[in-house]
């Protein structure tokens, strides 16, 4: 394993900040099968990609010893040093959200340096990436894959590759315009969004899952050749735009749920209840069968909160 500085500048209080690469390379020079890079990081309250990251590079050495690389896989685990260190989602002092400043034109700072840079040298040394988020602090999610409409055609074969539940092709919106996965894309880098769990914890189970997930897809693309049998990886749920039903909050209060994310729902299963001080405010039921991919963990609910989203079987209409 070969380790790399990409980017390094000195702060006026403390030491520097870096992003480092770690790069496993094929025993011989030949041009590499594939290239394959994976990011963590970017938000600092999500930890679950620096575990994931820190288990593969475990395996990968073993990997290394056995002269199993046929491309090249290079591991960005923690791009986001700064807020990493206060377990914060935006870059402290600055109060920026780093994976909304790609592609930007903005005036030159740390944040945008460090967005510009990283871009750039994912696009110089990556064939396919992989983007590992959690989900916020009130939502806990099932590992899924999250594609913007118009990237599918290129994207779903990866992501069915990679043991996630399910892979979600959303519409398009203008916020993603500045984040690291849409603009890899844009310049032709297939780019994975994995999201799963809830920030600021590790959800081992779900990591393993994504873990066995990312080996299979260095398998299956060629970049490495173990000798070993494939393990079989489940085939995730597709869920198009329409195929999604949201529910939120229509009063404010504590939301109790009663049911736990990975459950199939028949329609009018019961969630959970918002409460007040002095009664039930609202029971929170399935408007429909299928399956609670997103569920609120984080009690406190302001009117309009998301609550849960169901992947349904057939489009939903409210």
């Amino acid at each position: 394993m070969q380790s790399q500085c990409i980017l390094s500048i000195q702060t006026p209080l403390g030491p520097p900040v870096e992003i480092i690469r770690h790069t496993f390379l094929p025993a011989q020079s030949a041009k590499p099968a594939k290239r394959v890079s994976l990011v963590a990081g970017l938000h600092g309250d999500e930890l679950e990609g620096l575990y994931i990251c820190h288990r593969l590079m475990e395996t990968l050495k073993n990997l290394e010893e056995q002269n199993a690389f046929k491309g090249e896989v290079h591991i960005y685990p923690a791009v986001n040093p700064q807020a990493l260190e206060t377990g914060t989602r935006l870059w402290p002092f600055f109060s920026v959200d780093i994976n909304r400043t790609f592609g930007e034109t903005n005036a030159l700072s740390l944040v945008t340096e460090a967005s510009r840079t990283l871009l750039e040298d994912l696009k110089s040394n990556s064939d396919l990436v992989v983007d590992f988020h959690a989900s916020n602090l009130p939502l806990m999610e099932l590992p899924q894959i999250r594609i913007i409409k118009d990237f599918e055609k290129k994207l779903v074969p990866l992501a069915k590759l990679c043991n996630v539940d399910l892979v979600w092709v959303h519409p398009h919106a203008e916020i993603f315009e500045s984040t690291l996965g849409y603009n890899l894309n844009q310049a032709k880098v297939p780019t994975l969004v994995i999201e799963s769990g809830i920030c600021l914890r590790i959800h081992k189970n779900y990591c393993d899952q994504i873990i066995l997930g990312i080996l299979n897809l260095l398998r299956q693309t060629g970049t490495i050749d173990s000798g070993e049998p494939l393990a079989e990886v489940a085939p995730p749920r597709l869920v198009q735009p329409d195929y999604v039903a949201m529910i939120q909050a229509q009063n404010a209060g504590l939301f109790v749920k009663q049911a736990e994310v990975g459950q199939m729902l028949k329609e009018g299963d019961k969630i959970g209840d918002l409460i007040g001080p002095d009664q039930v405010r609202e029971e929170i039921r399935s408007p429909c069968f299928g399956l609670l991919f997103t569920l609120r963990e984080h009690p406190l609910t302001g009117k309009g909160a998301p609550l849960a989203r169901i992947a349904t079987e057939k489009p939903f209409k409210p």
